[in-house]
C-alpha cells in the first residue's frame, strides 16, 4: 500500500527517504503530515531544545576506571562505566 518517498529536508536541503514502514507507523499513530526534516536535523533540533547534558565523574564499581555519567552518583548505588554496564545487562 505504501511506497518509499524521497523528501527534501527544510533545514539542510538534503534529500531523505520516507520509507513505507515509516509511513505505516505515521498512519497508525494518526499523524497526518509527512516529516519535513531529515533524521539528522530532527535529532539536532531535539538536542538543542533539551539543552546540554550535565555530566558527572564517577569511579566504576567493577573495574575502577573513571566514567562520565549523566546523573549525580550516590554512595548507596554502584556506578559502572559503559563497558561494565553492558556486561551487567
Amino acid at each position: 500500500m505504501y511506497e518509499d518517498k524521497t523528501l527534501t529536508c527544510r533545514d539542510c536541503g538534503a534529500e531523505f527517504v520516507f520509507t513505507a514502514g515509516e509511513q505505516e507507523f505515521y498512519a497508525e499513530k494518526g499523524f497526518e503530515n509527512e516529516p519535513t526534516r531529515c533524521k539528522e536535523c530532527r535529532a539536532a533540533r531535539k538536542q538543542a531544545a533539551r539543552g546540554p547534558r550535565e555530566m558527572h565523574t564517577a569511579i566504576c564499581a567493577d573495574c575502577g576506571k573513571e566514567a562520565q555519567v549523566p546523573f549525580e552518583p550516590r554512595d548507596d548505588r554502584p556506578v559502572y562505566c559503559s563497558d561494565c554496564f553492558a556486561n551487567h545487562r
